[in-house]
């Protein structure tokens, strides 16, 4: 499988670190109904947990056609493999011409988790990106045919179907109670070796890691390495607090630094995707920057403030509502926004057609717009 088939390429760096975790996994599950409720007591050990955990934690096996993986690549994702392989030392994981099968087939896999008893399965859209088929296999050996219902390369999220009844499953927790230092548990099957558990501690929290406009990592030193790609991080009350999808590595192995992302985030895309397939995300229409020190100075603020338009595209809401180049944005409907990043999510969170408040800076006088926003397409804000 090549996970940067057809992936933009603002979001290949990311997506490719993210790969490192995705290309070997193979799970399990028995029978057990209902969330985990379980939480062990300080001292004590995960036996339990674990125990009741892990049937919902499943393989995800994917494949795709040799010459379908080859021929989706462009010059410059092909480039970023050698370039990878030069970095790392090894070839990139899932590229043409790692894990073939029977007549050139490309095969990859990784981890996913069960969501609801009816055989609803989360994994990283790029363990399943560009397959033609997908096999889920649970804990007691059992292989179903899984349909994707919908895939996100922004957040690294997708959604998969299995038929079933009565399937263990887990749910989402909060992960903005999450805090520096807690306890955290990580299931997958790291290169192929069967359902494995690590533990570790959050070692930061909202990590950009430059894989896209919506970077917000959770990381981790609970071991993860190829393989846990799609697989889930929980908190001690057996909730899922992140889905594991990258790691920082010069070997390609763990080295104590994991990136999940964040429940919160993931648990919006999976509902945006199972209801439709898509996730729909509001536009604005224009290319933005940080408000440097020299502009933050000419305007008398203390450091950067705000978000520049660098340019307004042509046709957009942006231009229809008379934003220019050179305005600061400030705020979005009330709440500040401080970084691109901010402002992308502000926006990106509503639906298209959503009417938002932007408040901006031009020339040195505060004025505000309503601005009903288009359909977001792959652009900064």
């Amino acid at each position: 499988m090549t996970p940067t088939a057809k992936t933009p390429k603002a979001l290949m760096t990311g997506v490719a670190i993210a790969a490192i975790v995705g290309t070997t996994g193979a799970l399990s599950t028995t029978a057990m109904v209902g969330p985990a409720e379980a939480a062990p007591q300080a001292g004590t050990d995960y036996v339990d947990l674990v125990a009741e955990l892990s049937p919902s934690v499943v393989t995800i096996e994917v494949s795709k056609s040799a010459a379908n993986a080859r021929g989706s690549m462009t010059d410059e994702q092909e480039e970023f493999l050698e370039e990878f392989q030069e970095r790392f030392g090894m070839p990139f994981p899932g590229a043409p011409g790692q894990g073939r099968g029977p007549g050139g087939e490309m095969r990859g896999s990784g981890t996913g988790f069960i969501v609801s008893a009816d055989g609803r399965i989360v994994t990283n859209a790029h363990v399943i990106d560009g397959a033609d088929e997908v096999t889920v296999t649970l804990e007691d050996g059992t292989e179903l045919e899984a349909e994707i219902i919908g895939s996100d390369p922004a957040t690294d999220i997708a959604v998969l179907d299995v038929e079933g009844d009565e399937l263990p499953f887990v749910e989402f927790g909060d992960s903005e109670a999450l805090q520096v230092g807690q306890n955290v548990i990580a299931m997958g099957n790291p290169f192929g070796l069967g359902n494995t558990v690590t533990t570790g501690i959050v070692s930061a929290l909202g990590r950009d890691i430059n894989s896209g406009p919506f970077d917000d990592f959770i990381q981790t030193d609970a071991a993860i390495n190829r393989g846990n790609s799609g697989g889930p991080l929980f908190n001690e009350a057996g909730q899922v607090i992140g889905v594991n999808t990258a790691i920082l590595s010069p070997t390609g192995g763990s080295v104590g630094v994991g990136f999940s992302v964040p429940s919160d985030l993931a648990s919006e895309v999976v509902a945006d995707l199972a209801d439709d397939g898509v996730v729909e995300r509001g536009w604005l229409g224009v290319r933005i920057q940080p408000v440097g020190e020299d502009v933050a100075m000419a305007l008398g603020f203390e450091e950067g403030e705000g978000v520049m338009i660098a340019d307004v595209t042509a046709d957009t809401p942006a231009e229809e509502v008379g934003l220019q180049n050179g305005d600061i944005v400030l705020s979005v409907n009330g709440e500040e926004v401080e970084t691109p990043r901010d402002l992308t999510r502000a926006i990106a969170i509503e639906k298209p057609g959503a009417e938002v408040e932007i408040t901006y800076l031009r020339r040195g006088e505060e004025q505000s717009v309503t601005v009903t926003l288009g359909d977001r397409a792959n652009l900064d804000a």
